[in-house]
């Protein structure tokens, strides 16, 4: 076991067993024994956790138990956010995860996760798919030693969950305001006081009054998480997170070593279970929104046009900021932006012309 390995392992990341119980991937009669580290704590199991272990089943299903995939939720191993650096140093072989926590390993990461008033889900897809994204993606990730796949998406995210109504810029000021990403940055910017918490302590948090306010996902894990509980205000839309995906990062020196048939393997159960989850999100939203609606307690508002611009005006500038940091990022938003406005004008003449005809067409 290398030095770098034994000290993610033993606390330099603050992984939370002993180095021994993480041995290399097992290669028995062809068979490989990989774990899977995630940052979905038990609490956060539905929807985040459900569709890693979907994963890892599809991977060792369809690999005919060549490849047997093991998931580790946060904390068992390693925690929440330190998934990203275990997997590079190869103490695990992989991660699944959101990669706008690792925004300062590289600012690019970001643009492939959380991009405020950027693509939704489908549109992501189209880009990373057909548009480039990827082999950028793996540029940005190739120094790191890490390989990433999108796995799963939460589609578009809900503006979170405040303990009072919030009417104007002023009411941000000091408010104490869950969120990671660039949204955060945006956030700070209107005077707010940013935390960072991992999901499975947000209800605490909002609960007791540690915070005034947070996002987390939409009307499924919100429900699931308890937040509905904790806070009396929903606010929607989210400018923040028009379509996360989640990732899969794997350690690149064993992508590298696999065969030509198991990388495709592997690909294609993540394409599969990002066309899945947010499947899953769509359905069940429904389902959480119906319960919603039917607490009078809680109030579903809408930002106001005065949030909105400004939310839009400071997402542009921290934009232009984050690309302005390196080269490589710079590389990637020109990409990201450039393939925005194609998509936006298709966009305009076919989902948002005709969800616009069917309100008017069905009242």
């Amino acid at each position: 076991m290398t030095i770098r390995r034994r000290a993610v392992l033993l606390g330099a990341t603050g992984a939370v067993v002993a180095a021994g119980g993480l041995p290399r991937p097992a290669i028995a009669q062809g068979i490989k024994e990989l774990k899977v580290v995630t940052s979905w704590t038990i609490e956060l199991q539905p929807g985040w956790g459900e569709s890693a272990d979907r994963l890892a089943h599809s991977i060792t299903a369809a690999s005919d138990n060549r490849l047997k995939v093991t998931v580790y939720p946060a904390n068992t191993l390693v925690r929440a956010f330190e998934v990203f650096d275990a997997v590079s140093a190869g103490a695990v072989d992989m991660y699944h995860s959101a990669d706008n926590y690792f925004g300062s390993k590289s600012p690019a990461l970001d643009l492939f996760s959380a991009v405020p008033y950027g693509m939704t889900a489908d549109e992501l897809s189209s880009w990373v798919t057909f548009g480039g994204g990827q082999a950028l993606y793996d540029e940005v990730d190739a120094p790191f030693n890490i390989k990433p796949l999108f796995c799963m998406n939460t589609g578009v995210q809900m503006g979170g969950w405040f303990a009072k109504e919030v009417n104007t810029s002023e009411d941000f000021k000091g408010l104490r305001y869950r969120m990671p990403g660039l949204g955060a940055e945006v956030l700070r910017r209107m005077g707010a006081t940013v935390v960072t918490t991992p999901g499975g302590e947000i209800m605490t948090a909002l609960k007791s009054g540690a915070i005034d306010a947070s996002e987390w996902v939409g009307p499924w894990l919100d429900v699931s998480l308890g937040l509905s509980n904790a806070a009396d205000y929903y606010y929607y839309p989210g400018f923040h997170e028009p379509g996360t995906p989640a990732t899969l990062g794997i350690n690149k020196t064993l992508w590298d070593s696999l065969t030509a048939t198991d990388r495709a393997l592997i690909e294609t159960a993540a394409a599969a279970e990002l066309t899945r989850s947010l499947a899953e999100f769509n359905a069940q939203n429904v389902k959480a929104l119906k319960l919603l609606r039917a607490d009078e307690r809680i109030k579903i508002l809408r930002f106001s046009d005065e949030l909105i611009k400004t939310f839009g005006k400071l997402s542009k500038e921290v934009l232009a900021d984050t690309a302005a940091k390196d080269p490589l990022t710079r590389k990637v938003y020109d990409s990201y932006m450039a393939f925005l406005a194609g998509v936006m004008e298709w966009g305009e003449l076919s989902e948002t012309g005709y969800r616009d005809t069917r309100r008017l067409a069905l009242g």
